[in-house]
């Protein structure tokens, strides 16, 4: 593919009429921000003079050490459809450097690239498929979101039962516009959920594809008078929103995953790969399931893994290998991450788990078939059956005691990270909720 250029991009905004440029990166939560510029300021932002105030954004920097300069990723650049079409608008996803011309490395941007550096230099490369799911509820009066819906739609459901058909429909024709190709759509399994499947593709532009499918379907479904909404489990009662991950390594351009003459049809270094994720899963579960709310989903009876397993036949366990015509497709499916999960964060600590696992020739348990939510303790035990962490407290101590996974997010970024959720967690358990009035206030 050709790289755009300095040049490539001044003519095309000429051409496009593109007024408006934002400058996004992404902050350590998984959350989108931005800085804006016009036409007349372009040249400066393509010479990486746009600085911000890093201290202002959670997690970042301290105030004595706050200036940070955008790079922008010339090869990012889009015009977004749903703005204005004289004087458009277009953005452009950057990099986070400090003053001193190093990057910072507390951009989780930066921190994949690190970790796609070190599988480069071993020879492998990482392609990935996200399927994202979310909600679409009603909003009330004031435009604010709730969680009411009164559609009772369910999996492959279509209108007039599924509401939300005309938005998902707009959804995948602005993402296609944008340069996408989507795989497939449909209504997922509780009422409102719905599922858009980009195809996969190298792992740095599916990440960044995340971000912005995100912003797509977020402003298309306010168009629609609609909340979209990627928090895991904001219903009681149905499925909670995953963003399962098919993963695919490739050596000199060839899917090395596949093995036609084994039984599972994996190759050696699939069956290290999968040892790799299945022993750091539980520090991953930090990353993939980053709120006190993703552990809500995690829970047994809503189709999301809560052990650690693998199989290529059900749908239970944490990771899957779908079926595939020709080996050269072959993908393992990792079905913990949540649709919250900062999508930089999740595929590099994949990534260094699974490599992890060839250099260290990680071999997994057998493999699993049978329902791992009907095994008694004592069944999983015997078949070396883990169980991911239950709280976000839970994985953010497993998270520490694993040294691949901090040294992939970078030792002070993991410290951060971790105090932060620490934080988070005892904030979240020190409060009352109404289930607990219910339940307690009266007998007690």
């Amino acid at each position: 593919m050709a790289h755009l250029t300095r040049e490539d991009i001044i003519r095309l905004a000429e051409e496009e009429d593109i007024e408006f440029i934002r400058l996004q990166f992404t902050d350590m939560f998984g959350m989108l921000k931005n800085i804006a510029v016009t036409r007349s300021q372009l040249e400066r932002a393509l010479s990486n003079k746009c600085m911000f105030d890093g201290s202002s954004i959670d997690g970042f920097a301290r105030i004595e050490e706050s200036d940070m300069y955008l790079h922008p990723d010339f090869d990012t650049l889009a015009i977004f459809p749903w703005r204005p079409q004289q004087g458009k608008v277009a953005r452009m996803l950057c990099d986070i450097y400090l003053p001193d011309g190093q990057p910072y490395e507390g951009d989780p941007r930066y921190i994949l690239k690190k970790a796609l550096g070190r599988a480069e230099e071993a020879g492998y490369s990482l392609e990935v498929g996200p399927e994202c799911e979310f909600f679409l509820f009603q909003t009330d009066d004031n435009a604010q979101p709730t969680t009411i819906t009164n559609e009772q739609a369910g999996y492959f459901d279509v209108g007039p039962l599924d509401f939300g058909e005309n938005a998902r429909r707009d959804m995948v024709l602005t993402l296609e516009e944008m340069g996408f190709v989507i795989d497939g759509t449909h209504h997922e399994n509780a009422p409102a959920q719905h599922e858009i499947d980009a195809h996969y593709d190298e792992a740095l532009k599916t990440a960044d594809n995340i971000m912005t499918m995100k912003l797509a379907i977020r402003t298309i479904a306010k168009q629609h008078g609609l909340h979209a909404t990627f928090m895991p489990k904001p219903k009681q009662g149905v499925n909670g929103s995953g963003m399962h991950l098919n993963l695919s390594l490739t050596k000199d351009g060839k899917n090395i995953f596949g093995d036609g003459s084994d039984p599972n049809g994996l190759s050696q270094e699939a069956y290290y790969f999968i040892g790799g994720l299945m022993k750091h899963a539980r520090a991953i579960t930090a990353i993939a399931n980053p709120l006190v709310n993703s552990y809500k989903r995690l829970v047994a009876g809503y189709e999301a893994p809560i052990h650690v397993a693998w199989s290529v036949k059900n749908r239970s366990p944490l990771i899957r290998i779908p079926s595939v015509a020709d080996a050269g497709h072959t993908r393992i499916e990792l079905r913990s991450p949540d649709s919250a999960a900062n999508p930089y964060l999740v595929i590099a600590a994949c990534l260094g788990a699974g490599l992890d696992g060839i250099r260290n020739r990680i071999m997994p348990p057998d493999r699993i078939d049978g329902n791992i939510y009907e095994m008694t303790q004592e069944e999983r035990t015997a078949r070396q059956v883990e169980d991911l962490p239950g709280t976000l407290a839970e994985a953010i101590d497993a998270l520490e005691q694993d040294e691949v996974i901090c040294d992939i997010l970078g030792r002070s970024f993991a410290q951060k990270y971790i105090a932060i959720k620490r934080s988070e967690w005892n904030e979240y358990r020190t409060q009352v909720s109404e289930w607990e009035l219910q339940e307690y206030l009266n007998k007690y």
